[in-house]
């Protein structure tokens, strides 16, 4: 049986995040194999999946902070707000002065109210949206509050402008870019993204598929609970409770999801503080 732990693989452009799945399947041996957050094919970087009981991860991993380059194009709309979709609309760019694109993106740093991407993957009454896109349906998307911690802008070289952000789980970055472009009344599109890092996770500890071989690499599941959580190391008596489900004393994890140890490094469970005690969110053995 595979160990468990998680992969970073660095997707190439052109591959599903089902593609990535698939491949990482047959090197590890097992069915077991998920991801914490998909990769549109046009997009590439960093993309992590779990492994065996690191599956379990995954959806915990999925809600921490994301980072990303991308290349916004001026002057054209597209109904997928990327390079993949049909051109809906086009404006000159010539009027438009680069300290007002900057002055644009740095609205977009902090909480805010964002539409989806029409073509995302939200269900809309149980379907998916961008299959009702295909479909030829009119999609509308509620706002949703996201967080966007950073923002670069490294050029401006209109009609395209090259940034970097940090954001919080469920941002659309062709949403900033279709959004840009509606506050410069030009349109704006997405033409290049590459995602640089998912939570503790990056580019640095990312391998193509090519790289991959038989020899995955992986981090391992004790490694990427102490990378991803709050760590907390429990004595014999404490990690013999963990492994029944008990609670512990509040005062070892609180709010939000801690990873606590056995004395021997192992990874035990995800806890966290819920009213008199600390309960498990996950235990893994």
């Amino acid at each position: 049986m595979a160990d468990s732990g998680l992969v970073v693989v660095d997707k190439s452009a052109g591959m599903t995040s089902h593609d990535v799945v698939a491949r990482v399947r047959r090197l590890a041996g097992t069915r077991k194999v998920g991801h914490a957050g998909t990769l549109d094919p046009m997009a590439t970087g960093v993309l992590v999946l779990g492994v065996e009981r690191a599956t379990r991860l995954l959806g915990h991993l999925m809600l921490t902070e994301k980072a990303y380059d991308a290349t916004i194009r001026l002057g054209v709309s597209t109904t997928t707000d990327d390079a993949e979709g049909d051109v809906t609309a086009t404006a000159p760019t010539d009027g438009v002065d680069p300290d007002d694109v900057r002055a644009g993106l740095a609205r977009f740093v902090g909480d805010i109210e964002q539409v989806p991407t029409a073509v995302s993957a939200i269900k809309v009454d149980g379907k998916r949206a961008y299959a009702r896109v295909r479909d030829g349906e009119q999609v509308e998307l509620a706002a949703r509050p996201v967080t966007i911690h950073e923002l670069v802008v490294h050029e401006v070289a209109l009609p395209e402008v090259r940034i970097s952000l940090r954001c919080s789980s469920g941002t659309y970055v062709r949403a900033v870019a279709r959004d840009l472009g509606a506050a410069l009344g030009v349109g704006g599109h997405l033409t290049a993204l590459r995602r640089t890092a998912v939570g503790p996770f990056d580019l640095a500890l990312a391998r193509t598929l090519d790289d991959l071989g038989d020899d995955y690499a992986q981090v391992p599941i004790a490694d990427a609970a102490r990378a991803s959580f709050p760590s907390v190391d429990l004595d014999e008596e404490q990690a013999a409770h963990v492994r029944v489900g008990r609670g512990l004393d509040p005062a070892l994890a609180g709010k939000g999801p801690h990873a606590v140890f056995a004395p021997d490094g192992s990874f035990l469970a995800l806890y966290e503080q819920r009213g008199a005690q600390a309960r498990p969110v996950a235990v893994f053995v």
